[in-house]
């Protein structure tokens, strides 16, 4: 199997056990959260070789985390702590209906302040696969700088690049800054993975043709735009189409959904699957991961994926 790297911002999670806001809620359930390290978690269940970068605090948030990714068999080895600032931590309320409320509380955390310093020694070499969102350039100018050398390196090294928009637009100055960074980081990878009302807003145009377009004539190879319940749709430089999305049963939590897809499409192009089944395996793990409440216990093995996977047509 492939060996992949991520860099992101991995967070101590807590759950509501009760509906509603959270500031009423007085039981919680702790786990882990963070995009990138849902799509870590998700890609080794897999059967592919990890490795995450981060920095952690000095403190019982950043042991946990790192214990929760040393028993998910992730590579570690890259993982620094600080001593001054702490890991981040993160509420997630409990709702039957829409999106559940969320809190963060990552300001000034240990993985803001990852610098080029502390990755400039890291050999990527033997790596296949570097993949990102944009919320770690959003959450401080130096994690922004950090992420934009590791790109680079990773593109010198010969490793292919997968970018997840993941829009918060409550960690970014302003839309405007935003969108500019978020593009400027997409024109430099292989394959970008926006949802439909990410990309109007990344791109001004409506549609899903539009918007793949507008990424693929800055050199993006492969643009999958996510419909949600209806599937995607996936444009390269040579084909394109709908793939219908999978029945879900019950949502229980709508949160992750978009790092399962990531999964379920980077795990299909390292496997050397064409892309319209890179694109059903992503439709697949999206739609299994909204049938669980954390942001990645859902995230299937092989057999699991495949058992889902062949109700479709039945």
């Amino acid at each position: 199997m492939s060996k992949v790297i991520l860099v992101g911002e991995p967070m101590a999670l807590f759950i509501a056990e009760t509906e509603g806001s959270l500031e009423t809620v007085t039981q919680f359930t702790r786990s882990a959260a963070g995009a990138e390290m849902n799509v870590a978690i998700g890609l080794k269940r897999l059967g592919h070789e990890i490795c995450y970068i981060t920095k952690l605090g000095k403190d019982p948030f950043g042991n946990y985390l790192m214990n929760f990714l040393e028993k998910e068999g992730i590579d570690t080895s890259k993982i620094c702590f600080d001593d001054h600032y702490p890991t981040a931590f993160q509420l997630k309320g409990k709702t039957s209906v829409g999106d559940p409320e969320v809190a963060y509380y990552r300001n000034g955390s240990a993985a803001s302040n990852l610098r080029v310093d502390d990755v400039d020694e890291i050999d990527m070499t033997g790596f296949n696969h570097f993949h990102l969102t944009g919320i770690f350039p959003a959450i401080s100018d130096t994690s922004r700088a950090t992420l934009l050398y590791l790109i680079e390196k990773a593109k010198n090294n010969g490793l292919t690049t997968s970018f997840d928009p993941n829009l918060r637009l409550s960690l970014w100055k302003n839309s405007a800054d935003m969108v500019k960074t978020i593009n400027k980081i997409a024109f430099r990878c292989d394959t970008v993975l926006p949802g439909i009302s990410e990309g109007k807003i990344l791109t001004g145009f409506d549609n899903e043709k539009d918007i793949a377009n507008f990424y693929l004539e800055q050199g993006v190879k492969n643009v999958v735009i996510k419909l949600g319940p209806k599937g995607a749709y996936v444009k390269t430089q040579t084909e394109e189409g709908y793939i219908d999305g999978y029945k879900v049963e019950k949502v229980i939590d709508t949160v992750g959904a978009g790092d399962g897809f990531a999964v379920g499409f980077i795990s299909g192009l390292l496997e050397g699957k064409d892309v319209s089944e890179c694109v059903d395996r992503a439709n697949a793990i999206g739609a299994i991961q909204v049938m669980h409440k954390s942001d990645n216990e859902g995230l299937p093995t092989v057999e699991e994926l495949t058992r889902f996977m062949e109700k479709k047509n039945l």
